[in-house]
């Protein structure tokens, strides 16, 4: 049987054709203007840090500024929701670390759909371990002395937010460690690093970008690193797990679009960031902070950023963090 069809139909398809036409066609010139990266978090932080390097390697492969803006609050989700309710158009983006996974279930309303809203282009890649820091003058100098003093003391440990990803490691390590030491919200990693320094504060989890040199210099005293095997640059630092054998917990930072941005263009964009980690000079500090590259494709990105998501509810839930 020959299908025929009719004018409607006949133009629904030109039409169609049309649109993917203008899409393709978008794609190719694109950028031809500045692109606008948000980062939810402060200059300096480790998000900041990654946004940066590779805002300034897209620049230059693509031939337009990617600017880096820090649009700080709410845990990063003021910036989600400024670039969730952008045109979908490539020129608004988002940088955000794995902090974003517990949203839905830390909030009550977000403003927007984690899933819908925002499309997930590349990841910078995944970090095996995060530290976790007391000040140097601190007579703590092993984890075994910080739980025996926590059992018998009041200890305050800061993060960048309830629900912060940090925030999440430090109860879970709580749980696993049979101890209660109390959380301190401060707005961003730095301000924890200064309630650290002045002694407000006596332990923090922090992800290496922001506190390698410090940690070279003297400043700060880095008890254990919570990855898999050693960090590089400070192999003498001891495995959480030795003390914890449960207890291995990473990162990773990722790239995302607003929702309705056409697949085209987050394609090229994700070629792009791929490029982009392989240059030297973005490779050496992706190397010096314990990030591992990865290949996945947008749509992989999408698979992965989902399965995150899904399994941070369980984790929130072990904290005992309610939505607010």
């Amino acid at each position: 049987m020959v299908r025929r069809f009719t004018s409607a139909g006949a133009w629904l398809v030109s039409f169609s054709l049309s649109l993917l036409s203008a899409v393709a066609a978008q794609a190719q010139i694109y950028p031809d203007r500045p692109v606008h990266v948000l980062v939810g978090y402060g200059a300096g932080s480790g998000p900041d840090i990654q946004a940066r390097v590779v805002s300034q390697a897209l620049g230059a492969a693509l031939g337009q500024a990617f600017v880096v803006e820090n649009r700080t609050g709410a845990n990063g989700t003021l910036a989600a929701r400024f670039v969730t309710q952008a045109e979908p158009d490539g020129y608004t983006l988002l940088y955000s670390s794995s902090s974003i996974s517990p949203t839905p279930y830390i909030y009550k309303s977000l403003g927007y759909n984690l899933f819908t809203d925002l499309k997930p282009i590349a990841t910078f890649g995944q970090l095996d371990g995060v530290f976790m820091l007391v000040d140097a003058k601190s007579p703590i100098k092993s984890v075994p002395e910080l739980i025996a003093y926590a059992k018998k003391n009041r200890v305050l440990y800061g993060s960048p937010g309830v629900g912060n990803e940090l925030h999440l490691k430090a109860e879970l390590f709580n749980q696993q460690a049979g101890i209660k030491m109390e959380h301190v919200p401060y707005k961003g990693a730095s301000e924890v690093m200064t309630g650290l320094l002045s002694g407000a504060i006596q332990v923090m989890f922090v992800t290496p970008p922001s506190v390698v040199g410090l940690i070279k210099e003297g400043t700060v005293r880095a008890l254990a690193f919570t990855g898999s095997k050693p960090f590089a640059s400070f192999p003498e630092v001891p495995l959480m797990k030795q003390y914890l054998p449960k207890y291995v917990e990473g990162s990773w930072g990722m790239f995302f679009a607003p929702g309705k941005t056409p697949d085209a263009l987050v394609n090229k964009l994700n070629g792009a960031v791929h490029a982009a980690l392989l240059q030297p000079e973005v490779a050496t500090i992706m190397q010096r902070d314990g990030y591992t590259p990865d290949d996945r494709n947008a749509a992989e990105t999408a698979a992965f950023f989902r399965q995150q998501v899904e399994d941070t509810a369980a984790t929130v839930k072990a904290a005992g963090i309610e939505a607010n």
